[in-house]
């Protein structure tokens, strides 16, 4: 086994505890974390097979800036563990039916012969003029153009839907209106109230002292 194949194998198990480890785990901030690890690794795996620009991207777009939102908003939210865990044992036979699925389908590709590891090209080494980025730009815009736009399609859909989401006018939350705070006068913002003294209080209570 050369080196190459140990840091995959190695990389690979680090991956496969650490995506584990996101759905068994209770606390929600740690998933996260583990999350973190697992794009680490699927990074790592990516410069081993000489994508590093993926690789970095992996690590500045969905650790650097994904994964910091989600612990934001996960450590902001009030996540009532015990409805989760209820939740999680309802729909555990579902899941399970789906993740036996997804393993078979696996093992079905992966024993096809499509994958062996002594048939696969080994990377070589490039010039100082070879841009990995180039390539997967090349290859982005010619082969797998069509995909590449229907996927920028897709996600364009879907921050609309999300912000047409955040819109909507509930009944029961509170909402705040730039424009009308702008325009408020003093007279709302002041009311002046004229209550007796204290000892006038005392005098009309027949108080001796």
């Amino acid at each position: 086994m050369s080196f190459l194949q140990f840091a995959f194998y190695f990389f690979a198990m680090i991956l496969i505890g650490a995506a584990a480890r996101v759905v068994t785990v209770r606390n929600p901030v740690k998933a996260a974390l583990y999350l973190v690890l697992a794009f680490f690794s699927a990074a790592c795996i990516w410069i081993t097979l000489e994508a590093e620009f993926l690789a970095i991207v992996l690590v500045l777009v969905y650790v650097g800036a994904v994964m910091v939102l989600f612990l934001f908003v996960v450590m902001m939210l009030d996540i009532d563990v015990a409805r989760l865990r209820e939740g999680f044992a309802r729909y555990l036979p579902v899941g399970a039916v789906v993740a036996a699925v997804m393993v078979i389908e696996l093992g079905v590709v992966l024993t096809s012969g499509r994958f062996d590891l002594e048939s696969m090209p080994r990377p070589s080494g490039h010039g100082q003029d070879y841009s990995n980025t180039r390539e997967v730009g090349l290859l982005l815009y010619t082969d797998y153009v069509y995909a590449f736009e229907l996927a920028a399609v897709l996600l364009l859909v879907a921050i609309v839907a999300a912000i047409v989401l955040t819109l909507r006018r509930r009944p029961t939350t509170l909402y705040q209106s730039p424009a009308r705070q702008v325009r408020v006068t003093k007279a709302e913002r002041l009311r002046v109230v004229q209550m007796p003294s204290e000892s006038r209080n005392k005098e009309n209570q027949g108080d001796p002292s």
